[in-house]
């Protein structure tokens, strides 16, 4: 018995030593500080796009399955020009898109069309139905809310406006004022600075995966809205937290201490 007598001596020592949270429960993982600043995308996010399928589906002969291809299509090309140092506004670089895919698809489409059937309607999409009730909670909360889109800074607010939504924000950001497209790391760290605050001090929230992505790997904390027919990109850091929408967003943040 007396390995045993010496094991047990040996663990006894081992605890009088200190070194028992070594052998203790995990403590509670913290909660992370409240964001100063958080950053909202807005198409998708806040607003509905399906009020655009008639628009563009008309556009391109009645295909509205064609619309996420489009979308695709115009992220896609606003990377080009971040990669290339060149810069058009989002409202031409869609519209050259969707003259691309009206081509690739053998749809006779001119500029005018094509510029006519996505910057009217854009300026008019309804905000998802819960939005406002989920903004104004936040927003009671205590939280800054700031959007932080690839539309001019012009167009979002003519959006926010129609949708019945500018009134919940501090402030609307728009790359054009760096020129760099999201999801360029420096579009998020420009963000912060601009409102005065910390990387760690802010959060985006979007219901694009490549957009958390972009925010994870600037090192902005980010949650995720998952609308349906939106993912998250499988090979980028995982998002702080995954919400249905915006009000179970204000829920979780409202439980923050």
């Amino acid at each position: 018995m007396r390995p045993l007598h010496t094991l047990l001596t040996l663990l006894l020592a081992f605890l009088a030593a200190g070194l028992q949270p070594a052998l203790a429960a995990p403590a509670q993982e913290q909660s992370s500080p409240k964001p100063k600043v958080i950053f909202f995308d807005v198409n998708e996010t806040l607003l509905d796009l399906e009020s655009m399928r008639q628009s563009v589906g008309a556009a391109l002969g009645g295909r509205q399955d064609l619309l996420p291809l489009w979308f695709s299509t115009m992220l896609h090309h606003s990377l080009v020009e971040s990669a290339t140092e060149n810069y058009h506004d989002f409202g031409t670089v869609g519209t050259a898109a969707l003259m691309m895919v009206a081509k690739n698809n053998g749809i006779a489409l001119t500029e005018q069309q094509a510029r006519s059937a996505i910057v009217t309607p854009l300026l008019r999409l309804p905000a998802h139905p819960e939005v406002r009730e989920g903004l104004q909670a936040l927003k009671s909360q205590g939280y800054t809310l700031v959007t932080l889109t690839n539309s001019t800074r012009r167009g979002v607010q003519t959006q926010l406006e129609n949708a019945g939504l500018a009134d919940l924000f501090a402030d609307n950001l728009s790359i054009e004022e760096i020129k760099l497209y999201k999801p360029h790391l420096r579009t998020y760290r420009w963000a912060a600075e601009r409102m005065g605050v910390k990387l760690e001090e802010t959060l985006l929230v979007a219901a694009h995966g490549w957009d958390v992505a972009g925010a994870k790997a600037a090192g902005m904390p980010a949650i995720f809205v998952a609308r349906p027919g939106q993912s998250l990109y499988p090979l980028a850091a995982e998002p702080d937290r995954t919400v249905k929408d915006i009000r179970e967003l204000a829920e979780v943040l409202g439980k923050r201490p």
